[in-house]
């Protein structure tokens, strides 16, 4: 069985849905950069280009239509964990959709084991389209 690079929590998932249903597909870009970089940022899909080096995590919600990103940077640095979108209580301070919901979304990582990482699908980079 092939490991998942990328997991949503059930409130993730519940609040994934709600902004599906309100914008349309969604996606999230978890940068690295300074600020707020490190938190993923969530906007509607025709708002986001990616670079070349994006990494495309997965795909996360009941449709499956919000696609996560990582900056390059960002997976050089996560790329032997297992990320988990999570939606906490509060506020994430920014021009994510998330924000004035209620709620945040948060990201948290695992360690992959030995197995999962060599069971990990290949790692997808997009560019523009």
């Amino acid at each position: 069985m092939m490991a998942e690079r990328l997991s949503a929590t059930l409130p993730a998932v519940a609040l994934i849905d709600k902004l599906v249903a309100e914008h349309g597909e969604i996606i999230f870009l978890q940068s690295g950069g300074c600020c707020e970089g490190s938190g993923p940022l969530c906007m509607p899909k025709n708002e986001f280009h990616p670079s070349p080096s994006d990494v495309v995590l997965g795909v996360l919600g009941t449709e499956q239509k919000a696609t996560f990103y990582m900056g390059d940077s960002h997976f050089t640095f996560a790329e032997n964990m297992h990320t988990i979108l999570d939606a906490q209580p509060g506020s994430s301070g920014s021009f994510s959709l998330d924000c004035g919901s209620g709620f945040a979304f948060i990201t948290q990582g695992r360690l992959y084991s030995d197995e999962e990482l060599a069971s990990l699908p290949p790692v997808v980079r997009v560019g523009y389209r």
